[in-house]
């Protein structure tokens, strides 16, 4: 499994990458916009991403805006919504306005911080990534 990491706090992209990378490769960036370039190199390469796990708080680009360029590739490339990366939010933000925003834009999931280990875990199974 291919996966993409987008966290600017260097911690928690430290313990991120340390839990993901039993599940497959991860491929780390600090901000939005460098997520959302990695996930078109991806796509140009013709090896895509199957789960992009985003923050919302990050500098250049916050997650709002990463998820909604990462749809925007998809669509533009009629990659079919069964096919399109899996996108979990990570996120401190866990206020209604804020998850209905991001399920709005096209996450699959909305995992507030700090992460539950075993539920991250159930949650990749759910959608055949683990």
């Amino acid at each position: 499994m291919r996966i993409l990491l987008a966290e600017d706090d260097f911690l928690t992209r430290k313990f991120m990458s340390g839990f993901l990378s039993k599940y497959g490769d991860c491929d780390i960036t600090v901000d939005g916009m460098e997520a959302v370039d990695a996930f078109m190199m991806a796509l140009e390469e013709g090896e895509p991403y199957d789960l992009v796990c985003l923050d919302i708080m990050m500098p250049v680009m916050d997650g709002y805006q990463a998820l909604m360029g990462i749809r925007n590739l998809e669509k533009e490339r009629d990659i079919p919504e069964e096919k399109a990366a899996k996108i979990i939010m990570t996120t401190a933000l866990n206020e209604e306005k804020n998850v209905k925003m991001a399920f709005d834009l096209g996450c699959t999931v909305y995992s507030g911080k700090p992460i539950d280990q075993d539920k991250f875990e159930q949650i990749l199974k759910k959608f055949g990534l683990a």
